[in-house]
């Protein structure tokens, strides 16, 4: 038997036999007997498996809680890819892990070179392959059923039971990935502390099924515990890329077969980058990645995720045309409701869980658009500003939203900087790989 926790964005609607979630949302009709199968996932019963928590939890609706593993320490070996790094926060890592079967550090070509590093066996690279061929190296010689990846700007001592934690997943045999949270370290001046509270791997605090047009639609590889069968399977990290890697696996292990889960129980500590210079770079190649995993993965990557209504809306309202933006939004409300209505909901808790549902879609596509403009649009958002005067206007809003957030009034000048790296990475990477994806969006459904 399994306990669930209802996903933050799945409720049923009223006393009606529909539940609304999943990623993305969709509508799900319960039988009789459903719904008091519902009523004990929601309250977090013991279930046995059956049709309707498998459909939640495959749709994301439903998320499992899972126990420790400790058991499964055995059959795990930690790989820690390292260039240069830092020989004391190294020793501190590998002395910070739990009692795993193995702990090997793969050296890709560091000077001087790594020669021993106590409690783990280190493997040399004299050529350097980047954080791919590093991870690929250590996986071959790995001979466990699980191989846990870990950065060595990683500290994970602050949760000590991090990866029991998420060992627990591999309960279910189709799980074939679980990351925790990658959270932030507070450190020195204005950037450590920004990026304590607003770490570019920091993921946030709802768990979820990972993959593409998800809530949650990458994890980093900063920390990951992989099966290894799944990993052998799609043959690894490609060793062609040296940034969006982790990624690119990810999407291809789901393409597979296997369930990813993003586990922010478990939580591990990333170290900022020491200088801006260096946190410049990092932005610049994470927007530059974009291209290239557009390339692989189509439909991946689109500068926003927005409903063809949605972008009516906004496209009337940008014009002027506030009326008939207006009737438009109705519209969609009353379609929406005479959906939700046929699937068995009374017309009145239909009627308001449509304008709920609606009025929050349009306004997460306002949210949408104001990003895209403060980042991969910027360079044209810029130079439209130049010669219109509505394409001002409409800059200056998105700027000043991101300014008003109260959650990012205090980092304004930095957010922006944020922004502005990773927009030109992406312009960067659109050039180099001849690929406009990451620049354009996709009306397909949002989540």
């Amino acid at each position: 038997m399994t306990c669930f926790v209802l996903d933050a964005g799945t409720r049923r609607l009223g006393e009606s036999r529909v539940v609304l979630g999943g990623s993305p949302r969709r509508l799900f009709r319960l039988s009789p007997a459903g719904i008091t199968r519902f009523g004990t996932i929601a309250a977090g019963g013991n279930v046995n498996t059956n049709p309707l928590a498998e459909r939640l939890l495959a749709a994301g609706a439903i998320h499992p809680v899972t126990r420790q593993a400790p058991e499964r320490l055995a059959a795990t070996t930690v790989v820690i890819p390292i260039h240069d790094a830092d020989p004391a926060a190294l020793a501190k890592l590998v002395a910070s892990l739990p009692a795993v079967a193995g702990v090997v550090v793969v050296d890709d070509a560091s000077r001087p070179p790594v020669r021993t590093v106590a409690g783990a066996d280190v493997m040399r690279r004299e050529r350097n392959g980047g954080p791919a061929a590093a991870r690929n190296t250590g996986r071959v010689c790995v001979a466990t059923e699980f191989v846990a990846f870990v950065d060595a700007d990683v500290l994970t001592g602050v949760d000590p039971s991090w990866l029991v934690k998420l060992l627990g997943h591999f309960d279910d045999d189709r799980v074939g990935l679980v990351a925790p949270r990658v959270a932030g370290l507070p450190g020195a001046g204005l950037l450590g502390a920004y990026e304590a509270g607003h770490g570019a791997l920091d993921l946030g605090d709802r768990p979820g099924l990972v993959g593409i047009g998800s809530n949650v639609s990458y994890v980093p590889a900063a920390a990951i515990v992989v099966r290894r069968s799944a990993l052998d399977d799609i043959d690894g990290f490609d060793e062609r890329m040296r940034v969006g890697e982790d990624v690119d696996m990810l999407w291809r292990l789901v393409a597979a077969g296997s369930c990813c889960r993003y586990e922010p129980a478990a939580t591990v500590h990333h170290r900022s980058r020491g200088t801006w210079r260096a946190w410049a770079r990092q932005r610049f190649a994470y927007g530059r990645s974009a291209a290239q995993l557009a390339a692989r993965h189509r439909h991946a990557l689109p500068a926003i995720r927005i409903s063809p209504w949605s972008a009516g809306v906004l496209a009337l309202t940008a014009m002027g045309a506030l009326r008939t933006a207006t009737c438009v939004v109705f519209t969609t409300s009353a379609l929406l409701a005479w959906r939700i209505h046929r699937a068995g909901v009374p017309m009145s808790s239909a009627a308001l869980a449509a304008a709920q549902l609606s009025g929050g879609g349009h306004l997460q596509a306002a949210r949408q658009v104001a990003s895209a403009l403060r980042r991969p649009w910027w360079p044209a958002a810029l130079a439209a500003s130049m010669v219109s005067r509505r394409a001002r206007l409409i800059t200056t809003a998105a700027l000043t939203a991101s300014v008003l957030d109260s959650r990012q009034r205090r980092w304004a000048p930095v957010r922006v900087l944020d922004d502005l790296f990773y927009g030109a990475g992406v312009w960067f990477g659109v050039v180099r790989h001849r690929q406009v994806a990451p620049l354009l969006p996709s009306y397909r459904q949002a989540s």
